[in-house]
């Protein structure tokens, strides 16, 4: 990752101009996104608008880290696509509030802490493989409605628009040569809606997605009935959806500290995504969760504090409540240009050049998660298959690990010195290095440099010692500890264990 030089100091005094530039920044970009993920799904397009108020703003507030920004994503929103179709909105608000408990119970419990163990290749795979899919997305952007269908631009329309996004993605990169006094993403906006208004360029604008006018979010309890059949529908949509975004906001909330080198409570952050999905639930909005390229847009606006959020859930709120006229004449194209930038930022370029250092394992991992998340955009289920490829090829790693140094001491008694873990996957390798028959009559084990990590390696050590048994001879294991002892007393006519010396770590029985 990226953690060669800390980009943001998140202990420095509030730079509120930059703050509220920021804000207004990941509102730009956020605006459209939330749109288009509500109509996709099948979603009132304000739904989508007051999932991205409401989730930024309680985030903002109470969330585990400054510069963390959420917002109506589409990670969630692809999982009620199902829902919404079979059984309708009103399913959809109590599968979203539920999830939003399911959150709050796993932050409550302290369950946050297990992002840890996501191993570094699937982070390179899950955010390039974010990546990719944030670029893809705005592929659609060059897509225009005719007959019902949506088929490719072609002509000027299309020129035009490529035209309008180079432009942007040029201001991006010279405008911070110019001035740092206001976001670069911004001043592009700002001057593409100013070129297009002025001259009077006909090009799609926020108003071709959906309109943004409305009210403040009316409170609305789901109606349902309160029933088993009620809850066996919602509740498998709700883990599903409560899983994904925990996922997508703790992965997003781990790389914002690797960018910045600070830390963030991801309990915290837990409980502050779940109290934002239930309040949604009941203020009719979609749910969602951090939105890892609006996080990256917004410090690279120079975000430092929970301001720059605040400020951006406001502007929504304010843009659907008065400022609908203006924001509906923004061109896509800007918007467009601005993500494209996100996306190649959030890619990790750095994972090409260290590629030939990495073991072949840790690069198929990492292509396995990204292949896996732009394929299926399933972030939960390519980050577990990720950890469960990482484990499986750490258990092979260590099984290999094991072994014995053998000798025979003045007294003709026999000693294996164990190095290496004893558990399920290297217990065959840990057999093969026993020859019974050919022993002699008193055998010593000495598990000092060794560590019996599950059952499979202390019923290893059990039908070993049966094996000596048989074989008429003595059997010493040394180094055990107390819970091995235990386990093992079926065994204790053959075993005689060195106490004196016993480690004090404790065994995995279950």
């Amino acid at each position: 990752m990226k953690t060669s030089q800390p980009l943001f100091d998140f202990t420095k005094k509030i730079d509120y101009k930059t703050e509220i530039l920021a804000g207004l920044t990941v509102a730009m970009t956020m605006m459209p996104e939330s749109l288009s993920f509500a109509i996709l799904a099948g979603f009132p397009p304000l739904m989508g608008l007051y999932a991205a108020f409401i989730m930024g703003l309680v985030t903002a507030v109470f969330g585990g880290r400054p510069g963390l920004i959420s917002g109506g994503a589409g990670a969630t929103v692809v999982v009620l696509i199902a829902l919404m179709k079979s059984n309708g909105i009103e399913y959809v608000f109590a599968a979203v509030a539920m999830a939003g408990l399911i959150q709050i119970i796993i932050g409550l419990l302290k369950l946050g802490k297990f992002i840890r163990l996501v191993p570094q290749p699937v982070m390179f795979g899950f955010v390039n493989g974010l990546a990719v899919i944030i670029f893809m997305a705005q592929l659609e952007q060059f897509k225009t409605l005719i007959n019902g269908q949506l088929v490719w631009m072609s002509g000027n329309p299309l020129y035009l628009m490529i035209g309008l996004v180079l432009l942007t993605i040029t201001l991006i990169l010279i405008f911070p040569k110019l001035t740092k006094a206001i976001p670069a993403s911004l001043a592009a906006i700002i001057v593409v809606f100013l070129l297009v208004f002025f001259l009077k360029i006909d090009t799609r604008t926020v108003k071709d997605i959906a309109a943004v006018s409305g009210g403040f979010p009316p409170f609305h309890i789901p109606s349902i009935s309160f029933s088993m059949e009620t809850l066996t529908i919602i509740f498998p949509y709700a883990v599903i959806m409560a899983s994904v975004g925990l996922t997508e906001g703790l992965l997003t909330l781990n790389i914002v500290d690797e960018v910045t080198q600070t830390k963030g409570n991801s309990n915290k952050e837990c409980i502050a995504q779940g109290s934002a999905n239930l309040l949604n639930g009941f203020f009719s909005g979609m749910g969602g969760c951090p939105m890892i390229a609006q996080t990256f847009v917004n410090l690279n606006a120079g975000a430092r504090a929970r301001l720059s959020g605040i400020v951006a859930a406001l502007t929504i709120l304010l843009i659907v409540l008065c400022g609908a006229p203006v924001i509906e004449k923004l061109p896509m194209a800007a918007l467009t240009g601005v993500m494209m930038m996100v996306a190649i930022g959030t890619f990790e370029w750095m994972s090409f050049r260290i590629i030939n250092k990495m073991p072949a394992q840790d690069i198929f991992v990492g292509i396995v998660v990204a292949v896996i998340t732009v394929w299926l955009h399933n972030l939960a289920l390519a980050v577990l298959t990720g950890v469960i490829l990482s484990a499986l090829v750490f258990a092979w790693e260590s099984a290999k690990r094991i072994r014995a140094k053998k000798y025979i001491d003045v007294n003709g008694v026999k000693h294996y010195e164990i190095y290496g873990p004893l558990f399920f996957g290297s217990v065959a390798t840990f057999n093969e290095k026993f020859s019974v028959d050919e022993d002699p009559e008193m055998v010593i084990i000495d598990f000092k440099d060794s560590r019996i990590a599950d059952m499979s390696g202390i019923d290893a050590l059990h039908k070993l010692t049966e094996r000596y048994q048989k074989a008429g001879k003595k059997l010493q294991l040394t180094h055990l500890s107390e819970d091995c002892q235990t386990l093992l007393k079926n065994a204790s006519e053959v075993i005689t264990v060195n106490i004196l010396e016993d480690p004090t770590y404790k065994v995995a029985v279950g």
